[in-house]
């Protein structure tokens, strides 16, 4: 499918303000414009400019989520992580009502934390597809998942309270849904991860959701390149990235320099984020290089060994270039993917808790050690490499226009 094949639609993109929920679909919206469709991108300020250079035209809006730059005003508890996602929707839902007004789109597409996009397609009768950037409900997900974590949710003040004012929210807009049900279960998705990262894929109805994979694509305008310094010549290279958000980790990193420090036939690339200070880490060796943010894909095209914290996006970027992983989780899905990358025969998962020095290294020079690690990493790489990527997930959206 082409361009020429369809009329030229407008189309809009709804998400948060979030690397992991922009980022997945970036390069899915480059080619929607590519091929001549005008997209607005609903968007809070940070990043607008993001999205202006895939040609889209940025809607900016205001939101009240917590921020990247406070990871922990999500709090602990599900209700802290969940309720934030509502009161947004409730307040932005006006906003973008207005700034549409006028110049409603053709169809809607949206991450799946954007309510109100799902509200306003409805409202305008076009069709929305949801862009999934992790894992997706499979048959049976709510009675082995969702039940037995929001029993304890409902039974409580702030949890009964949270799903009164959800289903007024729903029924002031005039839809007849369960809460639960149309947050996790949209009428099409695409999902932007591969489907060996899937939990029980075979139980996923394909009729809602197709698995397109990682969407990647050239990043060096905006994210520059890495080149290997000559005193890595021969050397194996590591990277270490714990993504953008959960970076307070000045122990996690001195670890990383101490495990491999030492060795001189590698060189480490270390990601420390906004939150550590470098001094943190005390005496640097010359093998390792240090930076606050990398050109990730880039790198792992030239790694033999990434220590990540195995967020939807690291997960699949070491996945689509075949790197052994020792993931680490932090928060949230990073677990999951962590135990699914393990179950690949890819990774090895590491604790926080228990991610020493030794451990670190041990974990590392393990996986390199097998051969059956590289045969599965070169396997699944080529399985995802048929998914299809952005030009799939653009036909994909181009053919729900008709």
């Amino acid at each position: 499918m082409t361009s020429a094949a369809k009329p030229a639609a407008h189309i809009a993109m709804f998400s948060i303000a979030a690397h992991g929920h922009v980022n997945p679909s970036i390069e899915v919206i480059r080619e929607l414009v590519a091929r001549g469709h005008r997209v607005s991108y609903a968007i809070p300020a940070p990043f607008a400019e993001k999205v202006a250079q895939t040609g889209a035209t940025p809607v900016v809006w205001k939101s009240v989520l917590p921020t990247e730059d406070a990871p922990e005003d999500w709090g602990t508890e599900l209700i802290d992580n969940i309720e934030p996602f509502l009161n947004d929707a409730v307040q932005a839902l006006p906003q973008l009502a207005d700034a549409f007004e006028g110049d409603e789109p053709d169809l809607v597409i949206h991450d799946i934390t954007a309510y109100p996009a799902k509200v306003l397609a409805r409202r305008w009768g076009v069709p929305e597809i949801s862009l999934s950037p992790n894992l997706v409900a499979w048959t049976g997900y709510e009675e082995e998942v969702a039940a037995p974590m929001t029993a304890q949710l409902r039974a409580s003040e702030r949890g009964q309270a949270y799903y009164a004012r959800f289903r007024a929210w729903l029924d002031e807009n005039g839809i007849d849904e369960d809460p639960d049900h149309f947050v996790g279960r949209p009428p099409r998705s695409i999902v932007l991860i591969p489907r060996a990262l899937q939990p029980h894929a075979d139980r996923v109805d394909e009729s809602v959701h197709t698995f397109v994979g990682a969407c990647q694509g050239d990043r060096s305008a905006t994210q520059g390149t890495w080149a290997r310094p000559a005193s890595a010549e021969g050397k194996k290279v590591l990277l270490v990235s714990l993504g953008s958000a959960f970076t307070d980790r000045p122990a996690f990193y001195r670890a990383c320099v101490e495990a491999f420090g030492g060795l001189h036939d590698w060189h480490v690339v270390l990601q420390i984020g906004k939150f550590t200070d470098e001094a943190e880490l005390g005496e640097v060796p010359a093998n390792v290089e240090v930076h606050r943010w990398v050109p990730q894909l880039d790198i792992l095209r030239q790694a033999d060994a990434f220590i990540t914290h195995a967020g939807a996006g690291g997960s699949q970027e070491g996945l689509a270039t075949a790197t052994p992983m020792v993931a680490v989780p932090q928060a949230v899905d990073q677990f999951g993917n962590a135990d699914m990358l393990a179950a690949l025969g890819v990774a090895r998962r590491v604790d926080t808790e228990d991610a020493d020095a030794a451990t670190l290294r041990e974990a590392v020079l393990g996986l390199l050690a097998d051969p059956q690690v590289a045969a599965r990493a070169e396997a699944v790489r080529a399985g995802m490499a048929s998914e299809g990527g952005t030009r799939q997930a653009a036909d994909l959206i181009e053919a729900a226009l008709s």
